[in-house]
């Protein structure tokens, strides 16, 4: 693995907590000079369109990739002769060069690169930049995405045009919300978010939706009813939505997997199992086991197992199939092709995660929490008037809570809390504050808000695996991604600073994930563009203390 550095500073959002006007913004790491991305067009063509109809400027993109001088004057010359073709005029004895078609075609890397961030919307840049280098195309990107948490909210109120300027759109882009402005910029296509056990906050499924411009308020939203999107005001009808986008969710649950070796590559009792682990049949417990049969590098996506056992969506044998490895690969052969080249985005909490929150606040505290953002859901069969109604009733209510908290920021004595006490839903407000005062006497109330927004519908994920735990869901991933063919481009955040995943245990996860991908692929180009953030943290809270 070759390895090189660059940094980004550390973030203070939670995974759910957006329902603030605007993000702080964030410098970009030290690649961001390393290339150009021209907006699509320069902008977004005005009027409705129906979801899947792009632009013909945003179709071909603006990226335009610089480097050093010498792999500018490659790129001239593999150009050059790849968008002509040699003629010769046999009358006349003379050759001529004939202008073919300006699609500019795909590159490859060498070795697979893989950026290792700390916050995970940083992965965009890198994204970005394999686009402008034409080793990404412009746009129907899938990406293949193990998190505990879906990443698929979208900035309140980021004016959709934003996602045209990058500079722009990387200051507004926050951990929970990086993914659907890529997919409004007609990047990103498909998402398959592989999620263990623990994290539930999307039902399992495929769902199709459209991303757009909302055309009352010019911000980006979906036609998705998911509660997921409807609990954060994120929902407006297809008919409303401009310049839409069609988008593809698989949601698929992944159980963890028995190594059949002593111990996983990488880990302290590391047998040298090097071999690609080919997943095989199921122990007497229900997990699945991987043998140790080396596979040649796979070149098609279908199951290790036998086509008897192949398992697809609405197709399986009984309940205890969600999760298995024969259930994952059947659902992502319906998403990628063996043809399609694809981002593996890894979040290392999918391996052990934590609710920070809950360290931060006592039971009672989170209990009101939860009452006070409580998140009544439209009906089962409600038709589109009454998930309206349900998506303005829950903004009014986010944006009575905000500003409750806003005001307490400046001044939280007792006549100002029976002010807000007073409102509907906000009466509990007074034993929260006693509560929190009694602890503190200045509490931070926008951390306190920030706490609140994940308590909506359902409640962040929250599980420290063992180290034993944490092999199997490595063996898990391996299985899956042995039989899937190799990805364009890794990218990877370790979530450690906002203790999403444990800190004590980031590294040792992050070891292990990248000897496992090793194994896979072969050499890694490995970036790790997080030592200058972690830096720069304890540099500026030296400075502080």
């Amino acid at each position: 693995m070759t390895s090189s550095g660059g940094g980004e500073e550390q973030r203070k959002s939670a995974e759910t907590g957006r329902w603030s006007g605007s993000n702080p913004g964030r410098e970009s790491s030290s690649e961001r000079g390393a290339f150009r991305a021209e907006p699509f067009g320069g902008g977004v063509e005005s009027g409705k369109a129906e979801c899947g109809e792009d632009s013909e400027s945003q179709q071909n993109g603006g990226f335009e990739a610089a480097g050093t001088e010498e792999e500018s004057r490659q790129d001239v010359r593999e150009e050059t002769e790849l968008r002509t073709k040699r003629w010769v005029d046999f009358d006349g004895g003379k050759t001529f060069r004939v202008p073919m078609s300006s699609t500019p075609l795909k590159r490859s890397y060498r070795d697979l690169p893989v950026w290792i961030v700390e916050d995970h919307h940083h992965v965009v840049q890198h994204i970005y930049r394999a686009i402008a280098s034409r080793h990404l195309p412009p746009s129907n990107i899938k990406m293949i995405h193990l998190d505990s948490h879906p990443d698929l909210l979208i900035p309140v109120n980021m004016p959709a045009d934003t996602v045209f300027d990058k500079e722009k759109l990387f200051s507004e882009l926050s951990i929970e919300n990086w993914i659907i402005p890529m997919v409004y910029a007609g990047h990103v296509s498909s998402v398959a978010w592989l999620h263990p056990y623990w994290a539930q906050q999307i039902r399992d499924g495929e769902q199709k939706m459209c991303v757009g411009r909302d055309s009352s308020t010019t911000t980006i939203r979906v036609s998705s009813t998911d509660s997921y999107f409807l609990s954060d005001g994120l929902f407006v009808c297809e008919e409303q939505l401009e310049n839409s986008k069609p988008f593809t969710l698989s949601v698929i649950r992944v159980n963890s997997v028995k190594p059949s070796c002593d111990a996983l590559p990488g880990s302290e009792a590391d047998t040298n199992c090097s071999a690609k682990r080919r997943c095989t049949e199921k122990s007497e417990n229900g997990e699945a086991s991987c043998s140790l049969t080396p596979s040649p590098p796979a070149t098609s996506v279908q199951p290790a197992e036998s086509s008897d056992r192949r398992v697809g969506v609405g197709s399986r044998d009984s309940e205890d199939d969600d999760g298995s490895t024969s259930y994952v690969l059947g659902r992502l052969a319906l998403f990628l092709s063996p043809t399609e080249q694809f981002i593996l985005d890894i979040d290392l909490d999918f391996f052990s995660c934590k609710n920070p929150f809950k360290e931060l606040y006592t039971k009672e505290e989170y209990s009101i929490l939860k009452e006070l953002y409580n998140f009544r859901e439209p009906t089962q069969n409600a038709d589109k008037e009454e998930i309206e109604e349900c998506v303005e009733l829950r903004v009014r209510q986010l944006e009575d809570l905000e500003a409750a908290f806003a005001d307490l920021l400046e001044d939280d004595g007792e006549e100002t809390v029976a002010r807000w006490a007073s409102n509907p839903g906000l009466s509990s407000l007074t034993q929260l504050v006693s509560s929190l005062k009694a602890r503190n006497p200045s509490p931070d109330y926008e951390m306190v808000h920030q706490a609140g927004l994940t308590c909506d519908s359902a409640e962040l994920p929250h599980h420290v695996s063992t180290d034993e735990e944490i092999d199997t869901l490595i063996s898990a991933m391996r299985c899956v991604l042995s039989a899937l063919p190799k990805p364009t481009l890794v990218t990877m955040s370790r979530s450690s600073l906002d203790e999403y995943c444990p800190i004590e245990q980031v590294d040792s996860i992050q070891r292990r994930v990248l000897t496992a991908l090793e194994s896979l692929y072969g050499a890694l180009d490995l970036h790790e563009d997080y030592e200058k953030c972690n830096t720069d943290t304890k540099d500026s809270q030296s400075q502080a203390t």
